[in-house]
């Protein structure tokens, strides 16, 4: 009895991992051809919101990623690396756990202020006006094959998307807003 059921655990064990890694792989597959939006929410950030004080030019006002979401926004970097997903340009709202996520996932990125946190007060009244700003940005954008990487709060990416997602979490759409794959990052 021990004589099989040793050899068919190693064997469960072997498809569960194969097939892990397999559907990790095809939920890159959108990114490898290009012309695609990545968004990505920043990495782990202990709290929820920004407390009373906030001011978007000072850190130290603001939630800032844990170590865990330094080490996650490392890992985002080289997950880029690993399936060779062309990079046009990174894109990151203002918030310093924002900015943080791409400098620890792709070095160089660029600030936009249509990225940013739209979930709470004096922000909120932005909504509309932003989401509009960046949909046309989206639709304006060519990458000739690259990908447009864009980093920023579940807010904006629920509101393009419908995708709730994690911290880290790669959300990957095409032009028309359509969403083509998630990736979790923890």
């Amino acid at each position: 009895m021990t004589r099989i059921i040793v050899p068919l655990s190693f064997f469960i064990i072997f498809l569960f991992l194969f097939s892990n890694v397999h559907a990790a792989q095809a939920n890159w597959k959108p990114a490898k051809n290009g012309d695609k939006i990545i968004l990505i929410r920043h990495s782990k950030a202990p709290g929820f919101g920004d407390p009373p004080g906030f001011q978007i030019k000072d850190c130290k006002t603001q939630r800032n990623l844990s170590k865990e979401g330094v080490d996650q926004s490392k890992k985002i970097g080289r997950l880029f690396k690993k399936n060779k997903i062309k990079i046009d340009q990174v894109l990151s709202s203002q918030w310093c756990r924002c900015k943080d996520t791409a400098k620890y996932a792709f070095k160089n990125y660029k600030e936009f202020s249509a990225l940013n946190s739209t979930f709470q007060s004096p922000y909120d009244k932005n909504a509309k006006k932003q989401i509009k700003e960046l949909k046309e940005y989206i639709q304006k954008w060519n990458g000739n094959g690259s990908n447009l990487v864009l980093v920023t709060h579940y807010v904006i990416i629920t509101a393009i998307t419908d995708v709730i997602p994690r911290s880290g979490e790669i959300v990957i759409i095409d032009k028309n807003f359509n969403t083509l794959s998630t990736i979790l990052t923890n």
